[in-house]
């Protein structure tokens, strides 16, 4: 592993606490850190938090660059009705609910060509867990999508849809159910639905939801099978920094074994309008150094394995990911153009943003940027592809009403 230089790393570690400096001057060496250092980390406060992020960054320029990359994308939640309960969410409705909403295949695809028209390369598909679909209607809307729109890539489907479709799926197997989704014109998915796989807090957070061990054996089949997948984790509600820990633990293991991580992502609890937070006492979601500390933690825990981490300008906003990208984050990730997501969660954050802006904020920082695809190669934009006007508001249900916190 390359490892920040030394003789830019010596001034700043100068004042830092014994144990932080400890566990960075390892990092430092290009030694993997294990769960006890993470967790020595993650309470990084003051003084010691500075250098903490300073590292990080030093780290992110030696492991990818100074580049900052984005995609063109749009989020599309196909329905609102869902069952499964999670306290966190603030998206779900029951189908008799007046704001339920389940939309058809033609409204998918018209919203799919409207993004490929503005220079979108993909399509972000999520859903709630609705009781009356068949395993094959995730089928059905990735077909429709392709017949359309062949190039465009569909990034579609946490593991607790592809746990349900496998389930009503009539006796598939998890791994020819995903050939299936792959060979339909599926390109990768979404490392969502992982909140903290820790299963003590995921029976507080979701009883009714998968447990770690089947989120763990979804994503791995799906790397099997080529298909590669993001990876996230939700933190600011009720775990402690030895939950978080772990749980970057297990996707360092897992992506030793199959290196089918694109990237990852930490999530910020939104809290405003969830039950998990109303009625169940949790925290007011993550501070901003909770904000900061993750972003470079996970530089510091997960290279050289992983590579991209990513800062969610949706749930941060768009001054602490500048901060993110200066903690150890090189990705921006998205456009959105709609989210339906963290915004029924109560984010106010917006729900999309021009590339302009993107790029604008990235220079702030001092920082040069490009446009990716969804696997992290180069992309350069479409000739054909209209500028892209401020969207008006869309058919999607109004701020306040979409799928939780975005997990």
């Amino acid at each position: 592993m390359q490892t920040p230089h030394m003789n830019l790393a010596d001034p700043i570690l100068r004042g830092t606490g014994t144990p932080v400096r400890d566990v960075l001057e390892r990092a430092l060496e290009g030694r993997e850190l294990t769960r006890a250092d993470a967790v020595v980390l993650l309470g990084a406060q003051g003084r010691d938090l500075q250098v903490l992020c300073s590292i990080a960054d030093l780290a992110r320029a030696e492991d990818v660059g100074d580049e900052v990359s984005y995609v063109v994308n749009r989020n599309i939640n196909f329905t609102n009705i869902c069952y499964v309960g999670c306290s966190f969410c603030g998206f779900a409705r029951h189908k008799h609910d007046e704001d339920a909403y389940d939309r058809g295949l033609d409204d998918i695809v018209a919203r799919a060509r409207e993004a490929w028209d503005l220079g979108a390369s993909e399509v972000c598909i999520q859903g709630g867990i609705h009781p009356n679909k068949d395993g094959f209607w995730y089928r059905e809307i990735i077909e429709a999508i392709k017949t359309e729109l062949p190039d465009m890539h569909i990034h579609a489907f946490s593991p607790e849809e592809i746990h349900f479709g496998v389930e009503k799926s009539g006796g598939m197997s998890l791994h020819a159910y995903l050939k299936m989704l792959r060979e339909a014109g599926l390109g990768t998915i979404p490392g969502t639905a992982a909140e903290i796989l820790d299963d003590e807090i995921r029976r507080k957070l979701s009883p009714r939801k998968l447990m770690s061990g089947r989120w763990l054996e979804i994503v791995r089949a799906a790397h099997e099978v080529g298909l590669r997948s993001s990876s996230t984790l939700m933190y600011g509600h009720i775990e402690s920094v030895e939950h978080i820990a772990r749980h970057l633990e297990l996707l360092r293991d897992l992506q030793k074994q199959t290196g089918g991580f694109t990237e990852f992502v930490p999530l910020g609890f939104i809290h405003h309008q969830t039950r998990l937070y109303l009625e169940q006492g949790s925290r007011p979601g993550a501070s901003m150094p909770e904000d900061l500390r993750l972003v470079a933690v996970a530089r510091l825990f997960l290279r050289p394995w992983i590579q991209n981490v990513q800062v969610s300008w949706v749930k941060m906003g768009w001054k602490m990911a500048q901060m993110g990208l200066l903690s150890g984050a090189n990705d921006f990730g998205g456009t959105l153009m709609e989210e339906s997501i963290s915004q029924a969660a109560g984010s106010e954050h917006g729900d999309h943003i021009e590339v302009h802006e993107i790029e604008q904020l990235v220079r702030e920082i001092g920082r040069p940027s490009y446009e990716r695809t969804t696997t992290y190669g180069r992309r350069e934009p479409r000739s054909d592809a209209a500028t892209r006007p401020e969207l008006a508001p869309s058919a999607t249900p109004p701020i306040g009403f979409a799928l939780g916190s975005g997990y």
